[in-house]
């Protein structure tokens, strides 16, 4: 045999062996599958097993369970079924009681109703009886008295009517007295009431303006050589110029505020321009006049503006404006003015009366005091004649000339505004004399209340028409209060001289501070 021969039996050899093994490694393999798969059908059918089992208990035990609460809601519904048998039986037991009841019930009413019907027959013979006697009684009378019925009647209305009489008479003697009364309350409401809704700043004029300079060298250059241009601006302006050692002011002095006014403005203009000589002075003074006047005019408009006042006289219009730069024991005429046509409009509307009408007589009821020529007659009548030269109305220009008696009054504004022009002068703090004293009272009356022990703080206010104590809440009890305020309303009473009335308020109160941080 040649070697491939050989060759080819080694590997024909080889070959049945190796399918020989795998043969073997095969029917190996099979034979574990099928061993493996018995055991995986034996553990199914195991678990199967396990699992029917558990399921037929938890059947069981759902069965159970719902039988349970069933055999629970069958025996609720029994028991529910019960207490309503119950209630009915006792328903029908009390029905039962309340028939019986019932029918003694009508047993009596118709026993009592028989009886009635007797004691009503009865009543009707004793009325019969009455009506008898009474008609015989009445003849009787008649016969004594010798009036017939109708005449005592009529006699009996008669004492009727003067007893009626006289009650009423005491009645409306009553009423009117009672009406006084409320009058003088209400009156008295309707003052309080202007006072506290018309409240104006307080205007003190002085008799001297100062003009502040930059630097002392303009007051020679406003003196000028010789004095010249200080002795032009006095005559054109007719003010007083007062240079002395005050540094940086200049003091105008005169008693005429608009010609003040007219000399400051001039001043001011000169220094910024920096042309000061006379020709040059009476230039500016005649500008700067021109210029008041047309301010003075357009207060006057704006002022009857704001009030409402329609239909004024130019002349009018221009003696109001100049009322802006005049003053009355130190206060502005222009505010009082202003405040005193509020007040007569707000008391007219109180009165049921025309407040424009009350308003335009409360405006001008000081306007002699500001005309061009002043002669010798007092102001209220000055202002009346001038009203009545520029056409105002008669009832208008009565109240400018009564306001201070001067003339008879004629209508119901002339009081109005009698009384809103004392309101509005005798206010505190209105007019300067009183101003320090107005000070010094709200200080006195603080300091009278702080005397006393526990007081903490005091406040005067309301123009000094109210004084607020505040004490300490563990110093005073609310009993405390009462007393410290009547204390102290006697001391103000006894010690101390005020307009009007001032309400004393006591206030304790108790305060905790906290922080949350």
């Amino acid at each position: 045999m040649d070697a491939l021969t050989i060759t080819l039996c080694i590997v024909g050899a080889a070959l049945i062996a190796a399918a020989a093994a795998a043969y073997i490694t095969v029917q190996m393999q099979r034979r574990a599958a099928k061993t493996r798969a018995k055991m995986i059908i034996s553990d199914a059918e195991r678990e199967a097993d396990d699992m029917k089992k558990s399921k037929i208990l938890e059947g069981r035990e759902a069965a159970l369970k719902i039988a349970s609460e069933a055999e629970k809601a069958a025996s609720q519904k029994m028991a529910k079924a019960q207490s309503v048998e119950a209630k009915l039986k006792q328903r029908e037991l009390q029905l039962n009681q309340q028939q019986g009841e019932n029918a003694r019930a009508k047993n009596e009413i118709d026993a009592q109703r028989s009886k009635l019907d007797s004691e009503r027959s009865k009543l009707e013979t004793r009325r019969a009886e009455i009506d008898a006697i009474e008609a015989q009684a009445k003849k009787e009378l008649e016969r004594v008295s010798g009036l017939s019925c109708e005449e005592a009647k009529e006699k009996l209305i008669n004492s009727l009517k003067d007893e009626a009489r006289t009650a009423a008479a005491s009645y409306i003697n009553d009423i009117m007295d009672e009406a006084k009364l409320t009058a003088n309350k209400e009156a008295k409401r309707i003052v309080v009431q202007c006072i506290q809704r018309v409240a104006t700043e307080t205007a003190i004029e002085n008799s001297v303006t100062v003009f502040h300079i930059d630097n002392d060298e303009i007051k020679g250059r406003i003196i000028g050589r010789e004095g010249r241009n200080i002795r032009a601006l006095e005559a054109a302006t007719g003010i007083e110029i007062i240079v002395d050692d005050t540094p940086e002011a200049i003091v105008l002095s005169g008693f005429d505020p608009v010609r003040r006014e007219i000399a400051r403005l001039a001043l001011h203009q000169l220094v910024a321009d920096g042309r000061i000589h006379p020709a040059r002075i009476e230039e500016v003074v005649a500008k700067v006049r021109k210029q008041v006047e047309e301010e003075i005019i357009e207060t006057g408009k704006r002022t009857a503006i704001d009030l409402g006042i329609h239909g004024l006289h130019p002349d009018l219009i221009r003696m109001v404006g100049k009322m802006k730069y005049r003053s009355s024991y130190g206060q502005n005429l222009l505010q009082h003015s202003r405040e005193t046509a509020n007040l007569c409009a707000i008391m007219a509307s109180e009165l049921g009366l025309n407040p424009k009408k009350a308003r335009r007589a409360g405006l001008l009821h000081d306007i002699g005091k500001v005309p061009d020529d002043e002669p010798e007659l007092p102001h209220a009548i000055l202002g009346m004649k001038l009203a009545e030269k520029y056409k105002e109305k008669p009832e208008i220009c009565n109240a400018i000339g009564a306001h201070h008696d001067e003339v008879e009054m004629t209508s119901l504004l002339a009081p109005i505004v009698q009384v809103c022009d004392a309101i509005s002068g005798a206010r505190p703090g209105a007019r300067r004399e009183i101003v320090e004293a107005y000070i010094k009272r709200l200080n006195d009356l603080e300091q009278l209340a702080l005397s006393y022990p526990g007081v903490i703080k005091t406040y005067a206010i309301q123009a000094g028409r109210e004084l607020r104590v505040i004490v300490g809440a563990d110093k005073i009890d609310d009993a405390d209060t009462e007393k410290l305020s009547a204390e102290i309303a006697r001391r103000i009473q006894d010690e101390m001289t005020y307009p009007g009335q001032v309400k004393i308020t006591v206030i304790r109160e108790t305060r905790s501070v906290s922080f949350a941080k």
